[in-house]
């Protein structure tokens, strides 16, 4: 068994994702990543990883239960973001450490992550990444192609996750020094089309002034949405042409599908509007049962607004500071930064 991270419990739908793979979509492969890329940056930035070179640097993307997992290496230093869950140290002492702070682990320690209940997905990031081949230039899971992360899979009881970089003895640690401000709009921002001509105005209307709800039928892959139907006017198929990421199709029954990180390349249902790619982040960690309206916006405003979170997720990672690791110490950030939790939702 190789050193890095043993899988005792796989919790649900655990997989291996970095930013994506970009330049393939024409050979029909999906781009696949990060559900939450700002989170995905946070996990990353805090255990010392760069996020977005070219050969990207996977961290865990958990949904819902975490995985428990083994340190077979003699160290490995990790840390979690996106949620307010926390990692448990289960063995052979017990030990909780608060998101948005890395924590470096030794060789023997049992780890997990529970339930998390506060958002659809969050980021289990080691120092160094995974030591997993990179596909088509990225190490992200592809679920629907079976291809990606470990074995093109989610993990499972018994998988070993070699790691990249091992880390020998204790490093400094990293904490998040300010948390970002929540995000609790339902508001998505989306430029109309490619083929909003193919709605009626009232249905266009209805898309825009009426509220939804995010349904069970939620996956990597899409999110259905339950509301008011929208009605066609040129009918409901059109000659399959390509999709992006945030590409919000209506099918028939006139109830919105947003297409999301694992979607396929092509589709044939007319797509009203797509979502910029700045709420994509906030759109990935909306949980069933969540509400969303939609917020029309031109290209160029949404260029701006995309301008403004890189600055702002700039900031908020350059805030992150090191520490020793000493109770001390963590108390005294803790306390001066007021960090009451490690929400990144934002």
């Amino acid at each position: 068994m190789s050193a890095g991270l043993e899988v005792i419990s796989p919790g649900l739908m655990t997989s291996v994702q970095d930013r994506g793979r970009f330049g393939y979509q024409a050979l029909g492969i999906s781009v696949s990543g990060a559900l939450d890329t700002d989170s995905f940056d946070i996990a990353n930035a805090l255990v010392g990883n760069e996020s977005g070179n070219k050969v990207g640097t996977g961290a865990l993307e958990i949904r819902m239960l975490g995985p428990t997992l083994k340190v077979t290496a003699d160290s490995v230093t990790v840390a979690l973001a996106g949620t307010a869950t926390a990692i448990e140290v289960v063995a052979p002492e017990r030990e909780v450490i608060s998101a948005c702070r890395s924590v470096t682990l030794l060789k023997g320690q049992v780890f997990r992550v529970g339930a998390v209940s506060d958002s659809a997905v969050c980021y289990l990031a080691v120092h160094g990444g995974f030591d997993l081949p990179p596909i088509y230039g990225s190490q992200s899971t592809c679920m629907s192609a079976g291809f990606g992360g470990f074995h093109g899979r989610i993990l499972e009881k018994g998988d070993c996750l070699p790691l990249r970089q091992p880390v020998s003895g204790s490093s400094s640690q990293r904490i998040l020094r300010r948390p970002p401000d929540p995000d609790n709009s339902p508001f998505i921002r989306v430029v109309a089309g490619p083929q909003d001509d193919y709605f009626s105005t009232a249905g266009i209307k209805t898309f825009f002034e009426t509220g939804y709800t995010v349904s069970q039928a939620v996956n990597r892959m899409g999110m259905r949405l339950e509301g008011a139907a929208v009605t066609h006017e040129k009918g409901y198929n059109i000659a399959s042409d390509g999709i992006v990421r945030g590409a919000i199709q209506v099918p028939g029954n006139g109830l919105p599908i947003i297409l999301m990180a694992d979607c396929q390349t092509t589709g044939g249902y007319p797509k009203i509007a797509t979502v910029i790619s700045s709420d994509m982040p906030k759109l990935g960690r909306m949980m069933p049962g969540a509400d969303i309206r939609f917020k029309a916006v031109s290209v160029a405003e949404a260029e701006a607004v995309a301008r403004e979170r890189h600055e702002r997720q700039a900031a908020l990672i350059g805030a992150i500071e090191r520490f020793s690791g000493s109770v001390e110490q963590l108390e005294h950030l803790l306390m001066t930064q007021n960090l009451i939790s490690g929400v990144t939702a934002g």
